[in-house]
């Protein structure tokens, strides 16, 4: 096959037999030149495939008008979510995104700042991998003083504003809700506690139970990686276990949804036997049988906030320093997975 050739404007110039900074000009839509010869310049490009290097053309000005986004997994409802909040707020600012996905992978997530870095992407809005323990792969990013904003998962940076909501107090709702419907018995299953969200949850989990009077029993308080088979796992412990919880509140919906359908699949009824909380309010949790109790998140303000503060930050409207993190606020949902507990007669 013949090798392709970019056609550039001075093909289009010697194929038309005028300058190529005309041609230059009517590509931009230059007032400067006639309506009728920039349609016939235009025309020809189209033609002749021409196609504009706004990559070549941005880095003159330094700027790409790209932003780079990593996140956990491309899979979840929440990130979908968050995705489509930034891309409106970006979108309408002349930005676009790249978007790739760590796996939960900290390895993978270096990778993937190195690609940004090298795609010169003017910002970067991450939520960190399950794995990730040390910001050194960002390294790149602080050194140049490229604006990065960490979002959901998080973790505090001198050069970085975070964008979270309350999840101390989200959790606090979520288990406090469980123990004022009878339950004192509850397992906790979470993620990795190096992580700002996952500690923080915990926190709100112990300090629910504290307030109740009720010890914290460490067999009761699982680490997982918050995946769906995570879920199965947990449900098959729980059935070993003597004496089981009365209830659960798992740090994300999936593995909550998991876990029961798990848990229902052996003959436990949920909430008789065994109540349910989650997080996220993902839309499963509506349509599982019962529906889930569930914090609601709100994952598309969230990517709306975190665009428009790295937009801000691009554009010199605000600065990092100004505000380190930004709290957005949360609901709790209550469905049939947590209704309160009967006493047995």
């Amino acid at each position: 096959m013949p090798e392709y050739r970019e056609i550039t404007i001075y093909d289009i110039a010697r194929e038309l037999a005028i300058s190529p900074a005309t041609v230059s000009r009517a590509l931009n839509n230059h007032p400067a030149v006639k309506k009728a010869t920039r349609k016939k310049i235009q025309d020809l490009a189209r033609q002749l495939g021409y196609r504009s290097n706004t990559f070549a053309s941005n880095l003159r000005k330094k700027n790409t008008h790209t932003i780079g986004v990593i996140v956990p997994r491309l899979s979840s409802y929440f990130m979908s979510t968050v995705i489509a909040g930034m891309e409106q707020v970006a979108r309408a600012e002349g930005y676009n995104l790249i978007i790739s996905q760590s796996s939960e992978s900290m390895i993978k997530e270096a990778d993937n700042v190195d690609t940004m870095f090298n795609s010169r992407v003017d910002g970067l809005l991450v939520s960190l991998s399950y794995e990730t323990d040390t910001l050194a792969h960002f390294e790149p990013f602080f050194k140049k003083g490229i604006p990065l904003i960490f979002f959901d998962r998080i973790r505090e940076h001198k050069q970085c504003m975070g964008i979270v909501i309350d999840n101390q107090k989200a959790a606090y709702d979520a288990t406090k809700h469980l123990l004022d419907n009878g339950y004192r018995r509850i397992m906790h299953i979470g993620g990795n506690p190096i992580s700002h969200v996952y500690a923080e949850r915990v926190k709100g989990y112990k300090k629910a139970l504290g307030d109740y009077k009720i010890p914290v029993d460490p067999k009761l308080v699982l680490t997982r990686n918050m995946s769906e088979q995570a879920g199965v796992d947990a449900a098959e412990h729980i059935l070993k276990m003597k004496p089981r919880p009365d209830a659960v509140f798992s740090a994300n919906d999936a593995c909550a949804i998991y876990c029961m359908l798990t848990l229902k699949k052996a003959g436990l009824r949920i909430p008789e036997d065994i109540a349910f909380a989650g997080f996220n309010n993902d839309p499963m949790s509506k349509v599982v049988e019962p529906g889930l109790t569930t914090i609601d998140y709100p994952g598309y303000a969230m990517g709306e906030a975190a665009a428009t503060q790295l937009i801000n930050q691009l554009t010199g409207i605000s600065v990092m320093q100004a505000t380190n993190i930004i709290i957005l606020r949360s609901e709790l949902i209550i469905r049939g997975s947590s209704a309160k507990k009967k006493r047995k007669s």
